[in-house]
């Protein structure tokens, strides 16, 4: 990581999860610096992940992880016809635009983790393949997991930022903080 991440006040275990939250978003973010929208939604490898892309699922995936903590039904639901388009700009979608409901998002998770009784209360686990059946996960699993679904695909983010122009974290950084 390129960025210090602030030290939680003494006790804050929910602080000190958010805090670290926050710093693989501001990551990805700053893949995002400078960039056209034709840029951002360019895949300059074999790989069909674009910047535009990785904002928009990681997004859509902290709203998944917070609304099955709510245990309120997502209003981003995608199947398996749609999952796709989570994973690019459809339509008139603009990094913008994705960016605000990203903020959104992560505002909501901030007041819901800050409201939940306990990290160790726990929620379940939706029906899938990958996961145990009946299982749940405790609230500070669910925040751990972000942290390395957010820092998985802000590293996939910076390479493709670097191979787009040659800038790298560090150097998103200095222009972020200019």
């Amino acid at each position: 990581m390129v960025t210090h991440v602030p030290a939680e006040a003494r006790g804050d275990e929910r602080g000190a999860l958010l805090a670290f939250i926050e710093a693989q978003r501001g990551g990805l973010r700053r893949t995002l610096l400078g960039l056209t929208e034709e840029q951002a939604a360019s895949r300059p490898s074999a790989s069909e992940l674009s910047l535009s892309g990785l904002l928009k699922h990681v997004a859509e995936c902290e709203l998944i992880w917070l609304r099955l903590a709510q245990e309120r039904p997502n209003e981003k639901q995608r199947d398996e016809s749609t999952w796709h388009e989570s994973f690019v700009l459809v339509g008139d979608e603009t990094v913008a635009q994705m960016l605000a409901f990203w903020d959104a998002v992560a505002e909501e998770t901030e007041e819901f983790v800050r409201a939940v009784p306990s990290l160790d209360d726990t929620f379940p686990l939706p029906p899938a393949p990958w996961f145990p059946k009946d299982g749940r996960v405790s609230m500070r699993w669910m925040l751990l997991h972000l942290i390395e679904e957010i820092g998985r695909h802000t590293g996939h983010a910076d390479i493709i930022r670097e191979s787009l122009d040659g800038r790298t974290a560090f150097e998103l950084v200095a222009l972020a903080n200019a």
